[in-house]
């Protein structure tokens, strides 16, 4: 998957999770759950479904490096 599919993906997780989420309104460089008000459930769910949709394993270690859109789309690159 290229960038932009993988950022569509993220979002599509994270509108699936929180569907008031405006995907228009998420600013890439800030951390999620400060600016989308998810709890730790709410990401944990966000993971789970990245991982369905794109196969790429994400282990617990690994989830600060999703904090943000920004990150979580560099981090699911270089994963595929």
């Amino acid at each position: 998957m290229n960038e932009q599919e993988l950022r569509d993906v993220f979002v599509g997780a994270l509108t699936e999770v929180a569907p008031d989420i405006d995907p228009a309104a998420i600013d890439p460089g800030v951390e999620l759950t400060e600016q989308l008000d998810l709890d730790s459930m709410d990401f944990l769910n966000v993971i789970v479904a990245v991982n369905e949709r794109t196969g790429i394993e994400i282990p617990e270690r690994d989830y600060g490096k999703l904090a943000t859109l920004e990150d979580a789309v560099t981090y699911l690159l270089a994963a595929q």
